[in-house]
């Protein structure tokens, strides 16, 4: 189970990593030793695996190796790693906790892993993985290389090792001889090492540089060790002069190399020689050092040492050794050596002192200290070696035992304090007591801060003069005398932070001709305090927010200052547990943003200080992404006594911010399908309300209306759009540009969007529709969509006229004799505009019939046209609702059935004038009968109707009468134009055979 969780964790790692170099270039960069690698088994294996482009480079990294085998390519077998003990699968772990498989530090990114003895089941794919310490993950973590073995029998590399002489006598040469053969011609770059008992003596790289091991590079440095290679397969090493330590078994280990293209090399398997065996013998020296055995000397005084030699044969030096005690098991350490021509070198203990070697004569050295201490007893060793040839042939030394008298039993001084723990601006007061008898003192301040060197304060002179070292402003010297003691005070005025530390006074005395050191006093802390903080901060605890809006958390100091207090902030963000800096001002308000801290970020955050004082922290644009812990972390500052500044401890406090999605429940207003009717030319308003969505000022609407005509050609067309940040669009589409010109689009409230249409027209008829899409800006300034609702279709009508034609007919028989006028009414009862105009036909058809044919027709635009009867048709418009025709001088032939038909015409907008009703009147049935006829039908008539007719002849004669006057009035007046009814504008006769006409 445990590898599987790893693999998948594994597996989604490897993807991010691969989107990550997908995105860009990678940061993090790991590499591992190319391959594949060829060793020998049982030889050992090393890899190299570092790793560039952290954050920081000083911090140690954690590694870990993993391999997969060629039985089980998929199948992941964890091996070892630098911080987790229990890693290795358990095929691994014995040879771990053995040491025989090791996975090392070179330095902070970069690690060595080693076999010590390659198995045959080591072959296989090898995995170096970096443990990323940032939580971002962006560059290369994890690479491979492939190890494959060779057996031993199919190496070709011999190694022989020889010497001339195998037994050696002290300071003679041991000449060591390594010859590298092989049959593999390609291998031709060797790396050569000589070792005894298991420790490299010197190795020789490819390139012939040499390189000694730490335990022979002193003698290298002194000329005892040289190798070089002295042929195209033989190396040689030199020891001279030889000490009886280098006796032993030495071997030859030769590793080939192999240059790649890149020009580095790759060492192959290594393979060692046999075993030499050298034998030295210790040689008999006539050198003999000798010295004196016990010498004793007062604390203070100088201590000089001598040691002398006998039969001096070459050119000598000197290295004179001590230690505290004279166990043999103790170290010796340096003190001064004097080298064969003569250069002095002190060691680096005694660098501060006053010491020196001389040689007076050629068989005399001697060792000065001045001013010794009791630590300077023990044992002081004298070491001669004798040199011929820049080779040392002989070394003998001698010791002498030191003892450092103190003067503590006559004289000492301890210092003293009443109040060595103040507060800043307090003053201190220390005491110096020496006690003994009164002599000449030359008296001492010092002061050591922190882990610093010692200080001078001042130093006072028996003769009462003063020599001020620091600034003598800061302190105050008294003298008080008193019985076997003299007190000496150092006064501290207004005590800062520089004046804490380690005190100490130092007494000298000049007894006997000779000026002596007394050992100082104990050491006295001082230690200057802060006064108590008086800070104390408010700030709200938790807020919560929408995102995209910009935020402010304000924290705020509420307690009384001091005088002099400045104030430096730090902004931080909490996220999984770790604090990471935002931005922060100094006492000087000199504001600095994180080092992890996105400069996209930057942009987004500033802090600014106001009055209280009150420290507030913006984020403009919040996302999610700022979800956690902001911590203000406040520092007061305060100026001590000298104008220096000095902080307290920092005080803080937290607020937890909630970035969160406003709700986004984008509904409109959603009806029934709404039908709208409009007269030609009024002005149309349309209403698309949202009913229910998020009020935030972080989201944006885009609104765009839909037309649908009745036309399949016009379906759900865009008309007009008004996006998110304001910009109006009209989608091109040639058939609605003339609706799209008379389009107004307007927004009343934040929630409304209305469509208004100007001066409508029949052709605007249809279905409109409102779509509401909701907007919100991302972090990176990006517009992302978050909602859309559509509104519910609005059937649009618009029409030219309401159809409220009627016409009627006043008689609807009529007997009239021949040559007796008749007229045929055509009355309009109703009408929809004032606008109208009509064209009225009149038709007759017989009864028998049921062909009609139209006689007279009276054009809208006043044209007359007798279309059947020629002149007997007399056309009447006494008003502008009524028509007439009257049939002139009538005969038998003009009996039948008569009736108009009336085109009501009215202009539009869109198609200029068109007809939009069409009426015909009821029936009218005319007889004409001779007068034997007529006196015939009146008889069988009663003495009812004889009146009648009677009463209806003599008003029809009226009426004919009436109608001539007219007639003949208006040829006066105007020939073919009509009378009064007629006067209306007069348009010629339109002959296409269209609808209209």
């Amino acid at each position: 189970m445990r590898w599987s969780l790893h693999s998948i964790w594994r597996a989604n790692l490897l993807f991010c990593l691969g989107v990550l170099q997908y995105c860009g270039e990678a940061k993090v960069h790991t590499e591992i030793q190319a391959g594949p690698l060829y060793r020998v088994l049982g030889a050992p294996l090393s890899i190299s695996c570092n790793v560039s482009g952290f954050a920081s480079e000083t911090t140690q990294k954690e590694f870990e190796f993993r391999i997969k085998k060629p039985a089980n390519p998929t199948f992941e077998i964890n091996i070892i790693s630098t911080h987790d003990q229990s890693f290795a699968y358990a095929v691994y772990a014995r040879r771990v906790m053995s040491k025989e498989i090791t996975l090392k530090h070179v330095s902070p990114n970069s690690v060595l892993f080693e076999i010590q003895s390659l198995q045959k089941a080591d072959e296989g794919e090898y995995d170096c993985n970096v443990i990323n310490s940032e939580h971002v993950y962006h560059g290369i973590y994890s690479v491979k290389t492939t190890v494959k073995e060779v057996a031993p029998e199919m190496s070709s590399l011999v190694v022989r090792i020889s010497t001339q002489q195998t037994a050696l006598r002290e300071g003679q040469e041991l000449s060591l001889s390594c010859n590298v053969d092989t049959q593999n011609l390609k291998e031709r770059f060797f790396s050569v090492a000589w070792l005894r008992g298991g420790v490299e003596l010197a190795r020789i790289g490819p390139t012939g540089v040499l390189s000694v091991g730490p335990e022979y590079s002193g003698r290298e440095k002194e000329g005892e060790l040289r190798a070089a290679r002295i042929g195209d397969r033989d190396y040689r090493l030199i020891l001279q002069p030889v000490r009886t330590e280098d006796q032993g078994g030495y071997i030859c280990r030769a590793w080939p190399q192999d240059r790649g293209q890149d020009g580095a090399f790759r060492q192959g398997a290594a393979q060692d020689s046999s075993l030499q065996l050298v034998s030295i013998s210790a040689t008999e020296s006539g050198l003999s050092v000798e010295m004196q055995r016990s010498v004793s000397v007062k604390e203070g005084d100088r201590l000089k040492l001598t040691c002398k030699v006998d039969e001096v044969k070459g050119r000598l030096s000197v290295t004179w050794q001590h230690k505290l005690t004279s166990t043999s098991t103790a170290l010796f350490t340096n003190v001064i050596s004097l080298s064969q021509e003569g250069v002095m070198a002190i060691a680096g203990e005694f660098m501060s002192r006053k010491v020196r070697a001389t040689r007076p004569a050629t068989d005399t050295f001697t060792l000065e200290l001045e001013e010794v201490t009791p630590s300077d007893s023990g044992v002081y060793q004298c070491a001669v070696s004798e040199w011929k040839t820049n080779s040392k042939t002989n070394s003998q030394s001698q010791t002498a035992t030191v003892t450092v008298e103190p003067t503590e039993s006559f004289l000492k001084v301890n210092l003293i304090s009443r109040n060595n723990r103040v507060n800043v601006g307090e003053n201190v007061e220390l005491l110096c007591r020496v006690r003994g008898p009164r002599v000449p003192i030359t008296l001492t301040w010092s002061l050591q801060r922190d882990a610093s060197t010692v200080d001078n304060i001042l130093t006072l002179y028996p003769n009462g003069d003063i020599s001020w070292s620091g600034d003598q402003h800061r302190y105050q010297l008294k003298v008080e005398n008193r019985l076997n003691e003299v007190i000496h005070y150092l006064l501290v005025n207004g005590a800062s932070h520089s004046e804490a530390g380690s005190y100490q006074c130092r007494a000298s005395v000049f007894l006997e001709n000779v000026h002596k050191k007394l050992p100082p006093s104990n050491h006295l802390a001082v230690m200057v305090q802060k006064p108590a903080s008086k800070l104390i901060l408010t700030s709200p605890t938790t807020l919560t927010r929408d995102v995209n809006t910009d935020i402010e958390i304000k924290c705020s100091v509420i307690s009384e200052p001091f005088a002099s207090s400045q104030y430096a902030v730090t902004w931080l963000h909490q996220q999984w547990a770790e604090n990471k800096t935002i931005v922060s001002s100094d006492r000087d308000a000199l504001v600095t943003f994180g080092t992890q801290v996105e400069l996209s970020n930057r942009q987004r955050i500033s802090m600014r200080r106001t009055k209280g004082p009150s420290f507030e922290l913006t984020i403009r644009q919040a996302q999610i992404s700022d979800n956690g812990l902001y911590i203000c972390e406040v520092v007061e500052w305060l100026k001590d006594p000298h104008g220096d500044w000095y902080q307290f401890s920092p005080v803080s406090r937290a607020t937890t911010l909630t970035v969160i999605e406003p709700a986004n429940d984008l509904r409109l207003d959603m009806k029934e399908q709404q039908q709208l009717i409009a007269r030609e030319g009024d002005e149309v308003e349309l209403k698309c309300n949202i009913i229910s969505g998020a009020s935030s000022p972080s989201f944006f609407y885009k609104v765009s209306w839909f037309y649908t005509g009745h036309s399949s050609s016009v379906m759900n067309v865009p008309l007009v759009e008004l996006d998110h940040t304001g910009l109006l669009r009209y989608p091109k589409n040639q058939a609605l540009r003339g609706l799209q010109g008379r389009l107004r689009l307007s927004r009343p409230t934040k929630m409304s969007f209305y469509l208004g249409i100007q001066r409508a027209h029949e052709g605007d008829s249809g279905t409109y529709q409102c779509q509401v899409e909701q907007y919100q800006l991302d972090g990176e300034g990006h517009w992302q969509q978050k909602a859309s609702d559509s509104g519910s279709p609005i059937g649009l009508t618009i029409n030219v006229v309401e159809k409220n034609l009627s016409l009627v007919m006043d008689e609807v028989e009529l007997n009239v004799s021949r040559y007796q006028d008749f007229t045929i009414p055509c009355s309009i009862t109703r009408q929809s505009s004032s606008e109208s105009e009509f064209q009225v036909t009149w038709f007759w058809k017989k009864e028998i019939e049921a062909k009609q044919r139209p006689i007279f027709t009276s054009y809208r635009n006043a044209t007359l046209q007798d279309r059947y009867w020629g002149h007997q048709l007399i056309f009447g418009h006494p008003r502008p609702s009524q028509f007439s025709l009257t049939v002139s001088k009538p005969g038998p032939e003009n009996s039948g059935l008569y009736f108009c038909e009336v085109e009501e015409w009215l202009p539009s907008l869109s198609h200029g004038w068109r007809k939009v009703a069409e009426e015909k009147s009821g029936y009218l049935n005319v007889n004409v009968y001779t007068e034997g006829e007529a006196v015939s039908e009146l008889q069988c008539k009663s003495g009812t109707w004889i009146g009648i007719l009677i009463a209806f002849g003599i008003c029809s004669l009226l009426v004919i009468f009436i109608l001539v006057l007219k007639i003949c009035r208006s040829k006066g007046s105007g020939g073919e134009k009509s009378g009064q009814s007629l006067s209306a504008e007069v348009h010629p006769l339109n002959t296409k055979t269209s609808a209209e006409d």
